[in-house]
């Protein structure tokens, strides 16, 4: 098994991270995605769909986008997915989410911060601000009642992975995260496989 990843990106921490919390044996290799696509290694060029991390290869089969990964790994490997089909569903209904929620308007916030932007895209950052307070606060609302995992309380599942994946960057992007997220992921970066993504993910 072999993961492609970079420390910059969330997707393919939250990845990485779940496969060192559970111990699952795997290759890394860095891919610098500041570089011209074609300079690119060819195994990542051959094998990524969509030219993006992370990209997973496992049993000569590859697999792309981070929370069809998640998904594909703990389907495989029987961890990740509180052992009940309403808590897989589940699962999968937070990985929806994350992918068209938190997980598009963190990242976008965070590159305006570290790499500027436009007049024409101040307008777009209110409207990621407005959506990340939006998303954070359903964030907050279900970890409200107490509960140590947004749909498991023994264990975290995928959703608590995937939903981490940019939430890392917060203080990058100058966000607030609310209390009860907050100690969501100091709970969840506790974790023996945690490491931030500048050293889980270097070249």
């Amino acid at each position: 098994m072999k993961l492609f990843g970079h420390p910059d990106s969330g997707h393919a921490f939250k990845v990485r991270f779940f496969l060192a919390d559970h111990d699952i044996k795997h290759d890394y290799e860095y891919v610098d995605i500041f570089s011209n696509r074609e300079d690119r290694q060819g195994e990542f060029q051959e094998n990524s769909r969509f030219g993006e991390v992370p990209l997973l290869i496992h049993k000569d089969l590859a697999f792309v986008q981070s929370n069809a990964i998640l998904l594909h790994l703990a389907r495989y490997f029987q961890v990740g997915l509180g052992g009940k089909p309403s808590t897989e569903q589940q699962c999968v209904e937070w990985l929806m989410w994350e992918a068209n929620k938190i997980g598009m308007c963190l990242p976008q916030l965070r590159s305006f911060m570290r790499f500027g932007m436009s007049t024409s895209q101040e307008n777009a950052k209110q409207w990621l601000y407005d959506r990340y307070r939006h998303d954070v606060d359903v964030i907050e609302q279900t970890l409200s009642d107490g509960r140590h995992w947004i749909i498991d309380d023994n264990d975290p599942t995928i959703a608590d992975y995937s939903l981490s994946g940019y939430l890392v960057f917060a203080d990058e992007a100058n966000l607030d995260v609310p209390q009860h997220t907050a100690e969501w992921l100091a709970r969840l970066f506790s974790r023996k496989g945690y490491q931030h993504p500048y050293q889980l993910l270097a070249s």
